[in-house]
């Protein structure tokens, strides 16, 4: 799944599901002449878009310590931040205000809010059991800044935050100071920083220039970990458990909440 990068996934599920949602008052036509249908598609969709306002929101606030030091964040939606818990409340109280003087409307739009709804989730269930089956930690030897070799088992036992960068890449430069401040906020997690296809002393340069400090950082001039991870990008983070079984994995820039996230719910501090 990380080689079309899970935010693309769940980009075409959502996609998928909101035109489900909108098909449906389409497909009950024929009970509603005189192009009712229509009306009621039209107001799914704004359903639909308000409650992902309100999902977006509902996420922000939740993690808004970490979009307040950062609030450019917010609109990094590719970090995939969206309650649903929070969207569909507010979609619905729309509904009801909407077809308030037109009760007829109800019908076709939350049904097909509703099968939206259910093909969302079967298809999240559907992708819960993909990412079980997940590749575990890739089994490839690198190489640390001082030139030893070293197998990324050597790092099972503890969880681990697999980095995938480069000094080049605009926006792995932007995340490096936010996954350096969380490897001393997660003192029990390792953070294996792997440079994709670049010399010793290009890295060295660029962690003193930038005041950046690691406590592992490999070197892959060859990109076997991009390759083995399945990635088409940097950055790319994938996050494994102590026994090397991934849990979670992210193509493109990751925001301070999006991590907070994800190591909250599986790691302890």
């Amino acid at each position: 799944m990380i080689g079309v990068g899970p935010f693309s996934v769940q980009v075409i599920v959502a996609a998928g599901a909101a035109l489900l949602a909108w098909m449906v008052p389409h497909l009950m036509r024929r009970r509603y002449p005189n192009s009712r249908h229509r009306v009621a598609a039209g107001i799914v969709l704004d359903a639909l878009f308000i409650g992902l306002i309100a999902a977006r929101l509902g996420y922000v606030l939740r993690w808004w310590p970490d979009y307040a030091s950062a609030p450019r964040s917010i609109l990094a939606l590719g970090d995939g931040g969206f309650y649903w818990w929070a969207g569909l409340p507010v979609a619905l109280i729309f509904v009801w205000w909407r077809t308030r003087q037109a009760r007829w409307l109800r019908r076709p739009v939350l049904t097909g809010i509703a099968a939206g709804m259910l093909a969302w989730g079967a298809t999240q269930g559907a992708l819960a059991l993909l990412d079980r089956n997940a590749p575990p930690l890739p089994n490839l030897t690198l190489t640390t800044l001082d030139a030893r070799q070293v197998p990324l088992a050597h790092y099972l036992g503890r969880p681990i935050v697999m980095n995938l960068w480069a000094t080049w890449c605009p926006p792995c430069r932007r995340e490096l100071p936010m996954l350096a401040h969380a490897q001393q906020t997660y003192p029990g997690v390792t953070f294996l920083m792997i440079d994709q296809g670049e010399g010793v002393q290009t890295v060295r340069a660029f962690l003193a220039r930038e005041g950046l400090q690691f406590d592992h950082v490999l070197l892959d001039p060859s990109s076997r970990a991009l390759r083995a991870a399945g990635s088409q990008g940097l950055p790319t983070t994938v996050f494994f458990d102590a026994n090397g079984r991934m849990i979670a994995s992210h193509m493109g820039e990751l925001t301070a909440a999006r991590l907070q996230e994800i190591l909250g719910h599986s790691t302890p501090r």
